[in-house]
């Protein structure tokens, strides 16, 4: 009868790093046998997380059935098949045979029985289990084998996760068979091994319920530079390495901590679903809220890149490391094996071969305040406040001080300027945002209010945990707002009254001198800086609101639409937008009790005369005082106010008497104004009564619509206060356009809008690099021509990181008059589809460029003849289409990720490899000819009929 040796790892290890509590306990069966870190007796992946275990990394308990058992059970009804195998000459066939045999063994009854004792301990009478085959070497050929140093290709062993204690010796039987997988045969042959001698041990592990998983490579596998790759997706590590899951990408700078990430909308993930527990791994939904949000925080990246660090450190060359976190945030490691990299650069930088994250912009929500082109001056100025005032609100929020250090340059990169347009960079406001814990449930409502939703799709609810789970999550996170919201109020009245306060000494600044002005403008930012997050902060509170509002009336009101949330936001007390346009309506109702004075003000005077008059009292004192207190308190309210180069009244009070004969003509009164949101409201709230009979529900909705009214009211309040910001920020730079006009510097005080502030303080300050700015706003003055007469850009467009943005635009939208420097499209270029006709661009994964003809295989059954010398075109590959890439000249999927088995494989075999290219098998034709450059990421279309 056969005792096999059967060795058990039970660690719990304790490390505060990684937040695991665990001990290490190590059991031997018999008393004498090979050590648990011997690689010929259980492998090199189950040696590596044994060595792992004892130095206190977070690898979870583990049994192995070491390769002996393998020799014992399956070598022997092995022995003979070849003398008597018909298809000896086809591996392939070979392979299969053996197979078949493999898998009609049984399990002795002694290893179940002392499987069933092991089980207990390891994963309780009701937990499921992973199990998970390696390669062993043969005897003396212990640094060979699967997950090696010398050959590191993994994915062609079996692996079977989620699996039921009554199924476990049939899957360790599977896992013997795997040693004859026919791409595992065909693999071992091109590699000049045995193709048939195999060793299998099999790994026993609890499964790790993790909720998010991550593959992480120590080095960038494709040049060799010092940072660390992780993809990182929902659910589990098989998503990401099978390309069936949506995956972000991370770069993290292993000297610096700089982090740069591809951030995608996420809708797949691979998991359990306890309403299938026998299918095993299944697509499940995203949990409603995470689409969006980066899968990891910049403290689990920082996390992960260290403890892949220590890795590397422990076993003396670059890895490629498994892992996934369960719901507490506890980080598990899965796996770990040695990585193949290309030399790094001789001068230490990475070459960029294309494959950086494209950046994405959209300004949707931003043409609100900066429509059109805006001057350089506009731009500096709107980048200063994003930059200082969301640094306050995440401070405010919550995000630690070291965090903000950390990602100060996302802050300053929130908005860019596009020849001349200011668009925000999506992937900075997602990063960014997704520092504050509590945000998770408004993600959609932000993305509503920001003009960048797109998803519709009806999502699966899950099942009623996961349902309670996000319920709970939910409350969590609202409890949090509502906590922090109790100060809000008062927060708000103290920043409305400093503001009022302060912003008085910007009324005239016509008297300042140059560094009066200089001082100025700097101590108005350092206040600023200190206060203008609450203004930001109720943007959180009012995204909570509205998402409350939506959800109940959901599920209250499903029929109700969208003009009884409306409704019920009319009236209220009035907010300062609204009273700077009941002063003008005031104004207009004063003319029109006077018809000298109406007549006065429909008159064709010149404005700036009649303006002159008016104001000296010529039709009384009451409307001349009405006048100039209307400029002294709204002046800064106008058509594009926060551009820079627009005139407000403040500039031009005259311009106030065109409201006033607006408003006479309409014959609008205050009181008329006023009674038509009461009217509206009041038509709202009869129709909440109507709909809403629970007096219950109805209180609890209408509390939601008042609060929202109130900031929504605050929000006005506040956008009114920026605007006066943006108008002493011009007061006071125009104020030094004059100042440098009057010296030479410039031609004429209004140049100064073709600067930056920092230039223009810089002129005193000492801190210019250069003094020719009559040159230098000449120069941006042409600009600004040329970009207001070019076309419009799209509004939601992708460039590529490694070119300077002039060029990377016109790669995406092209030019026709040459502008911004003669540049014309280029090609090969990232973007979003095609960057250039007949070029189609993807995630640049293995470099090299070869020209072939495309092979378009949807189904791995091709042959590997129709793929040889062929560009291969698929929409996502797996360890079974290994006979086909080997055939190949390069790989083109339409999925997939740096770390994918694409990519990998791609790396592996040295021919060029592009994944993540949207539609190729629908825009490559089968048979046609095609470039690859799998360094700029790239495939080139070559054939006009295609």
């Amino acid at each position: 009868m056969l005792s096999p040796p059967l060795y058990q790892l039970q660690n719990l290890l304790s490390s505060p790093r990684f937040t695991m509590v665990q001990q290490l306990r190590t059991t031997w069966l018999l008393e004498k046998g090979p050590k648990l870190t011997d690689p010929e007796q259980v492998g090199n992946k189950f040696a590596r997380q044994v060595v792992l275990a004892r130095e206190k990394f977070p690898v979870p308990p583990l049994v192995c059935v070491p390769a002996t058992v393998f020799d014992s059970v399956v070598s022997p009804v092995l022995a003979s098949y070849p003398a008597d195998a018909e298809v000896a000459g086809d591996l392939a066939a070979h392979a299969r045979e053996l197979r078949r045999r493999v898998l009609g063994l049984e399990v002795p009854d002694e290893l179940r029985h002392e499987l069933a004792d092991r089980l207990d301990s390891l994963a309780g009478s009701d937990g499921l289990l992973a199990v998970r085959a390696c390669v062993v070497p043969r005897p003396g050929q212990g640094h060979s084998g699967e997950d090696s140093a010398q050959d590191p290709f993994a994915g062609l062993s079996d692996s079977f996760l989620y699996v039921r204690r009554e199924e476990i010796a049939d899957r360790i039987v599977a896992c013997w068979a795997s040693a004859f997988n026919s791409e595992a045969v065909i693999y071992r042959d091109v590699r000049g091994l045995d193709p048939f001698a195999a060793r299998v041990a099999v790994g026993i592990q609890p499964m790790v319920m993790g909720t998010r998983s991550f593959v992480a490579f120590t080095r960038d596998p494709r040049d060799g530079s010092n940072r660390c790759v992780i993809a990182a997706a929902h659910g589990i590590g098989e998503g990401v390495v099978q390309e069936k899951a949506d995956v972000d990408h991370f770069f993290v700078d292993s000297v610096s901590g700089e982090i740069e990430a591809q951030v995608v909308i996420k809708t797949r993930a691979v998991g359990f679903d306890p309403g299938r527990p026998a299918e095993g791994p299944v697509a499940v939904p995203i949990e409603e809220g995470l689409e969006a949000l980066p899968v990891l925080t910049d403290t689990e990246l920082q996390e992960i890149t260290a403890l892949a660090a220590d890795i590397e450190k422990r076993f003396g060359a670059p890895q490629d490391v498994e892992g996934t976190i369960t719901a507490d945030g506890a980080i598990h490691l899965v796996q770990a094996r040695p990585i193949a990299v290309a030399p790094e650069c001789p001068t230490g930088s990475p070459r960029t071969e294309g494959g950086a994250p494209a950046i994405l912009w959209d300004n949707n929500n931003v043409t609100e305040s900066f429509p059109g082109v805006s001057s350089a001056l506009t731009f500096s100025v709107a980048r200063e406040l994003y930059e200082v005032g969301f640094t306050d609100l995440y401070r405010r929020m919550g995000v630690p001080p070291a965090t903000l250090r950390h990602n100060r340059p996302l802050l300053q990169r929130m908005i860019g300027y596009l020849d001349g347009r200011i668009y925000y960079q999506l992937g900075s406001w997602y990063r960014l945002h997704g520092q504050i814990r509590c945000f998770r449930p408004l993600w959609s409502t932000w993305e509503q209010a920001l003009g960048v939703a797109e998803r519709s799709a009806v999502r699966d609810a899950g099942t009623p945990a996961r349902r309670l789970r996000r319920r709970l999550a939910e409350l969590a996170d609202v409890t949090e707002i509502l906590l922090r919201l109790a100060a809000h109020p008062r927060r708000v009245r103290r920043f409305l009254r400093w503001w009022d306060d302060y912003h008085p000494r910007f009324a005239d600044v016509s008297a300042m001198g140059a560094y009066e002005a200089v001082q100025a403008y700097r101590e108005l930012w350092t206040q600023v800086s200190r206060r203008w997050g609450v203004t930001l902060v109720n943007g959180v509170f009012l995204f909570t609101a509205t998402w409350a509002a939506n959800s109940l009336l959901n599920r209250w009101l499903p029929q109700a639409d969208r003009s009884l949330l409306n409704g019920m936001l009319a009236g209220g007390r009035e907010n300062r937008s609204a009273a700077a346009l009941h002063s003008a309506v005031a104004l207009a109702s004063a003319a029109a009790e006077d018809p000298t004075l109406r007549a006065a003000v429909m008159s064709k005077t010149n404005p700036q005369r009649l303006w002159a008059q008016l104001t000296a009292g010529s039709h009384g004192e009451d409307f001349a005082s009405a006048l100039r207190e209307y400029v002294r308190v709204y002046g800064d309210r106008g058509l594009h106010d926060l551009k820079l180069e627009t005139l407000t009244p403040r500039d031009e009070p005259w311009t106030v008497l065109n409201t006033v004969r607006a408003f006479l003509q309409s014959e609008l009164t205050v009181q008329g104004s006023r009674a038509v949101g009461q009217e509206v409201r009041e038509r709202a709230e009869r129709e909440l009564r109507a709909r809403c009979r629970n007096p219950l529900k109805r209180t609890v909705l209408t509390g939601v619509f008042g609060a929202m009214r109130v900031l929504l009211r605050v929000r006005e309040d506040t956008r009114f206060c920026r605007s006066q910001l943006f108008g002493d920020c011009r007061a006071l730079l125009l104020r030094l356009g004059e100042e440098l006009a009057a010296t030479g510097r410039l031609d004429r005080p209004r140049d100064v809008l073709n600067l930056t502030f920092d230039e223009v303080l810089g002129a005193y300050e000492g801190t210019l690099a250069g003094a020719d700015l009559r040159g230098l706003a000449a120069v941006r003055a042409a600009e600004l021509a040329r970009w207001t007469d070019r076309e419009v850009l799209p509004t939601r467009l992708e460039t590529d990181p490694d070119l300077p943005l002039a060029v990377a635009l016109r790669a995406v939208v092209g030019s026709e008059d040459g502008a911004g420097g003669g540049i014309e499209p280029q090609p090969g270029t990232a973007g979003s589809g095609a960057a250039a006709p007949g070029v189609l661009t993807g995630l640049a994964s293995s470099s090299g460029t070869v020209r072939g003809r495309a092979k378009v295989v949807l189904d791995p059954s091709t042959g590997a003849d129709e793929c040889r010398d062929r560009i291969l075109i698929a929409r996502e590959t797996d360890p079974g289409w290994l006979f086909l890439m080997m055939s190949a000249k390069a790989l083109v999927v339409e999925r997939g990720t740096l770390l994918s088995h694409t990519a990998i494989t791609g790396r592996l075999l040295g021919i060029p490899t592009v994944v993540a290219v949207p539609e190729a098998t629908d825009l490559i034709a089968d048979g046609s000819l095609v470039e690859v450059d799998g360094s700029a990421g790239t495939v080139r279309i070559l054939d006009e009929a295609s």
